[in-house]
């Protein structure tokens, strides 16, 4: 692996995100590699609970890599529910996984956090989904986790925006479960892990499946319809349009096809 970075400290497993010049961006090679870190450590018995972090302040993952997107063949929802798998995976897991978040969480960054089951930010971080300011949609569960997170009004107002929230403003939303100062993130995301890997692991994983069964029964629907929508919009002229001018920092001139 080149993008991802696995680390261990006693029962805690780490995975970052090493793409700092990149503000940490998501390719399909960094989604791929951090599929397989999050199999890996599932799979580790010595393990009781995850973190994944991003390398540097600058960012936790300012989204995907948009450079790739003009190069994506994305027609199906296979496709797309294949590219972006690695949320699925950490739903799925029976540990715990707890994402540790330290400057932007952008698009599809904060929808990989909102598959993790704990999220814990630094004050300087800024959370959003701006997919829309480029003519698509979140299509990683965006539209489906947010929702059940804050809310149909402001998960609405979000996504329709796509403006950015602070890490105190997410945290009375309900996106996030701590903030911390900088300096004490790590220390303090730690602590959190290690309560939890002292734990039975035999009854965090019931209590993991217990709590994810609430929302889960409906959940899969909403994201197969998601992945309807994202490569609706990703396969249009607005669509084309946007990550186009995105890329030539230039005013997007959408037409609504």
């Amino acid at each position: 692996m080149t993008n991802v970075l696995i680390d261990r400290k006693d029962k805690i497993g780490i995975i970052t995100v090493n793409r700092p010049e990149q503000m940490n961006s998501l390719n399909s090679k960094t989604r791929t590699e951090m599929a397989e870190a999050f199999e890996k450590l599932g799979n580790e018995s010595g393990i009781s609970t995850i973190i994944l972090a991003g390398a540097s302040g600058k960012a936790f993952i300012a989204g995907a890599d948009i450079k790739e997107f003009l190069k994506l063949d994305l027609e199906t929802e296979k496709d797309l529910k294949k590219d972006w798998i690695v949320t699925e995976i950490i739903e799925n897991l029976s540990k715990p996984v707890i994402a540790m978040m330290d400057g932007f969480c952008l698009g599809g960054g904060l929808e990989i956090a909102m598959s993790c089951d704990l999220r814990i930010a630094s004050n300087r971080t800024k959370l959003g989904q701006p997919e829309i300011n480029i003519g698509i949609i979140p299509g990683a569960g965006g539209t489906q986790r947010l929702t059940r997170l804050i809310g149909e009004g402001r998960a609405m107002e979000m996504i329709l925006t796509g403006r950015m929230i602070k890490a105190e403003e997410a945290l009375q939303y309900g996106i996030l479960n701590f903030v911390f100062d900088p300096k004490e993130l790590e220390i303090k995301t730690m602590e959190i892990a290690k309560t939890i890997s002292e734990k039975s692991p035999y009854a965090i994983e019931r209590a993991k499946r217990s709590i994810k069964s609430v929302s889960n029964m409906k959940l899969k629907k909403g994201l197969q319809f998601e992945r309807k929508m994202f490569l609706e919009c990703f396969n249009s002229e607005d669509g084309k349009e946007g990550i186009t001018a995105f890329m030539e920092k230039r005013k997007a001139n959408f037409k609504g096809k």
